[in-house]
């Protein structure tokens, strides 16, 4: 009886029998736990600019978006700074609340995430979780996505390139002083801006490492103090 009635749909006006899936929830969906990775906030950061520009890269003459897009762009913003866990990596937030945080609309989310898992930047695994039936028993519904945001090295940006970091600077240098000029040229430099006689004298003798200095200093001291 039930092949008859599937065979009937070829006659006008029949309409056939409509089933439903025992539990609707959307194909793939796992119940299990998803292991999220841990992005520091630096790479975080990292990434999003780099996300940047990568749509400036792909934008054609005459578009408006590139492979990632506005709406993307807007999407993996609020995803990275205000869903991301960077300590556990755990980020799943829903179609509203991202839409929320990205000020778009919950279509505006849906092709921005397209955009993204298109580009190679986001990938996502759908996931659904038992609920209790008020009968008894339970029945499976649908939960948000479990996002990952990928390494540049997964993008699909032809031509695309990560700048490389400027070099550290040399352990040796950090903290130190830049060079002075010795006591002997500093005190001519002085004496010619018009500092006296006896400041010049003090200067030459503050500095006990340099022994012209320290003699010159000596040398012209109780000449001074004669005249003084």
């Amino acid at each position: 009886m039930r092949s008859i009635a599937y065979a009937l749909p070829a006659l006008p006006g029949f309409m056939p029998p409509k089933t439903y899936a025992a539990w609707p929830v959307w194909r793939d969906s796992t119940t299990s736990d998803v292991k999220f990775q841990k992005m520091p906030k630096r790479e975080a950061v990292r990434l999003y600019h780099d996300a940047r520009r990568f749509e400036r890269q792909t934008r054609q003459p005459g578009r408006q978006d590139g492979a990632i897009s506005r709406n993307g762009l807007a999407v993996l913003h609020a995803l990275l700074f205000d869903f991301l866990n960077y300590a556990s990596g755990r980020l799943d937030p829903g179609y509203q609340a991202i839409a929320r945080q990205a000020c778009i609309s919950v279509r505006s989310v849906a092709r921005g995430l397209v955009a993204l898992k298109a580009a190679g930047v986001l990938n996502w695994q759908k996931r659904s979780r038992p609920e209790a039936e008020a009968r008894g028993g339970f029945r499976l519904v649908q939960d948000t996505n479990a996002y990952a945001v990928l390494p540049v090295s997964q993008w699909l940006g032809v031509g695309f390139w990560r700048r490389a970091e400027p070099p550290p600077p040399d352990p040796a240098s950090w903290g130190a002083m830049p060079p002075l000029p010795d006591q002997l040229t500093q005190a001519v430099a002085d004496r010619a801006a018009g500092d006296s006689e006896g400041a010049v004298l003090a200067r030459l003798a503050d500095d006990p490492g340099n022994e012209v200095a320290g003699a010159l200093a000596r040398l012209f001291r109780p000449i001074f103090d004669a005249h003084s």
